[in-house]
């Protein structure tokens, strides 16, 4: 069985670290560069280092600080913020990036996922869909969860999938920094829906949110922020819990 991912997420403005709840009333949680560091070392499978302005300001990500943290990490690392072509995501794998995340952009322009899949391989595409539930209903935002669409959370993941897509990172705004749990029941369809990885965003406080999202919601991996920045939950006990309720994870 495939081990089940632990990520935590640097979301990235002006040069820092931060972190809000639903979105919004951001605080500073750090230098990106420094934290990539700790985690690689404290044991995360794997980074996301997203530049949460960049498609909101219409600026690209900071290329200079992907090249830092690429430098002090050994772990796949993704990054997303303002990519809109080809040439943006040649750019972030010379500079150390293993994976890159587009949101906005592949909304806008459905066939930049497929132009990234044949150029970098499905295996590099990370499609980051914003999502929040509207009278039962899931709908896609995009610009960091600022614009709302009428597309349908579940059609735009298997039409992603069917463009090339290699996994989706799926974040529940209605779940995201409240630490009440995990968006499980929308994780859950995405899973039965689609045979591409599953990445569970949005919620975490606990360690119970981890084992629930791995069982319940049958999320491949789950990203946090803030419960990791902040030392809340550390993450080789995280680990050696998911173990001891017989979730496969490396340690």
């Amino acid at each position: 069985m495939l081990t089940k991912r632990i990520i935590p997420c640097l979301d990235i403005k002006n040069g820092r670290t931060v972190k809000g709840i639903n979105f919004v009333n951001l605080i500073d949680a750090g230098d990106p560069v420094v934290l990539a560091k700790q985690y690689a070392d404290l044991g995360a499978d794997e980074l996301v280092f997203l530049d949460i302005s960049a498609t909101l300001e219409g600026r690209k990500t900071m290329l200079d600080m992907v090249l830092k943290v690429a430098e002090q990490v050994n772990i796949p690392f993704t990054v997303g913020g303002g990519i809109s072509s080809v040439e943006d995501v040649d750019a972030l794998l010379k500079c150390g990036a293993d994976k890159v995340s587009i949101n906005s952009s592949a909304v806008k322009r459905p066939d930049l996922v497929n132009e990234l899949a044949d150029k970098f391989g499905s295996q590099c595409v990370v499609v980051a869909i914003d999502a929040k539930q509207i009278n039962g209903e899931w709908f896609v935002h995009l610009a960091g969860g600022t614009i709302p669409t009428e597309l349908n959370l579940f059609d735009w993941a298997k039409e992603v999938e069917k463009r090339g897509a290699g996994e989706i990172l799926f974040t529940s705004m209605n779940n995201d920094g409240t630490k009440a749990g995990f968006a499980n029941e929308a994780l859950a369809k995405l899973s039965s829906e689609l045979n591409i990885p599953i990445i569970a965003s949005g919620g975490a406080g606990t360690v119970q949110h981890f084992i629930d999202t791995f069982t319940i919601g049958k999320s491949d991996a789950a990203l946090a922020a803030s419960v990791f920045h902040f030392g809340e939950i550390p993450i080789l006990e995280l680990k050696q819990e998911l173990k001891a309720n017989n979730i496969p994870v490396r340690i």
